[in-house]
């Protein structure tokens, strides 16, 4: 495979991260609500990430702000709709708007879901489980290879909040996900609320299953809120909802992995009930000082 200028090639053959990654620092979403603050106050951030499909347009003021914001920042692309686990094969023109954006920004990551929205040309608004299983692993490294091969660039795959297993499962989450970033050269971005909300959904235990996780493929972290609920027979449920603060769970779950993968770029992600910028530089900065500590530790 013919990697794309400033991208550096894997073992694996896939192309790497850009040649200039993310900083192993705190960032947020960005949201329309921030822009101006943002711009006015400049505040101390690792780096910003957006959603993709938000921005798939040619023009407007999303790409009015993005583009000074992305002059003063680095920048993580996340998208939320190829569908990588979906049956069907990858939507070409959306993958060629997604290279669009791409040329465009030069994000110093790009992610997506390990999970499906769309089946034919039927769209779904959210992120679907697929089953783990020889089938679906295959499926899923296609699709990798796809957005390799047409972004030149190396993807990140996230591990995904689950609030029911298949039966046709062969695989544990764990292994699936090691497997693919095995055959296709793609990074982890371990969304440690992910880990959590799963792991209690289920009965697991969070630290165990971050132990099993690919972690030397991890490349950025995901930190949110989650809501609470009860299933049908009384049992905790979790819900993946982004419109909380980050609970001292999520953070002690943090703590425990950067001991195990070191510092690495981490995103407080707030996609619902968005309180103001302070509040969420706040939670980024908790994240700095975690990974400052862990920064020392390491030293020592």
């Amino acid at each position: 495979m013919t990697t794309a200028p400033g991208f550096l090639p894997t073992a694996a053959g896939a192309p790497a991260a850009h040649a200039a990654y993310l900083p192993a620092r705190g960032g947020l979403g960005l949201k329309p609500e921030h822009f101006r603050t943002i711009l006015e106050t400049l505040p101390d951030l690792g780096f910003f990430e957006i959603h993709a499909e938000n921005y798939m347009v040619d023009g407007g003021p999303f790409h009015h702000y993005l583009t000074q914001i992305r002059s003063h920042y680095p920048l993580s692309v996340h998208g939320v709709g190829l569908s990588i686990g979906g049956e069907g094969p990858l939507d070409e023109e959306h993958l060629d708007r997604l290279a669009v954006l791409i040329t465009r920004y030069e994000p110093q990551s790009f992610s997506e879901h390990l999970a499906w929205s769309s089946h034919g040309d039927i769209f779904l608004n959210d992120l679907l489980p697929a089953p783990y299983n020889t089938a679906t692993l295959q499926r899923v490294c296609d699709h990798i290879d796809r957005v390799h091969e047409r972004l030149g660039r190396r993807m990140l795959l996230e591990n995904p909040a689950t609030y029911v297993e298949f039966a046709a499962s062969t695989q544990a989450e764990t292994d699936f996900i090691g497997e693919v970033v095995k055959r296709t050269g793609c990074g982890l971005l371990l969304d440690v609320n992910n880990v959590f909300v799963s792991c209690t959904n289920h009965g697991r235990d969070a630290q165990n299953y971050i132990d099993a996780f690919p972690l030397a493929a991890t490349a950025q972290i995901h930190l949110a809120g989650f809501a609470k609920d009860v299933d049908a027979a009384g049992a905790p449920l979790l819900i993946d909802s982004h419109g909380s603060p980050i609970a001292q769970t999520v953070w002690d779950l943090y703590r425990f992995t950067l001991e195990r993968t070191g510092p690495l770029p981490t995103l407080i992600e707030r996609d619902n009930d968005i309180p103001a910028f302070a509040v969420l530089h706040a939670e980024a900065q908790q994240a700095e000082k975690l990974l400052q500590t862990c920064r020392i530790e390491v030293a020592a």
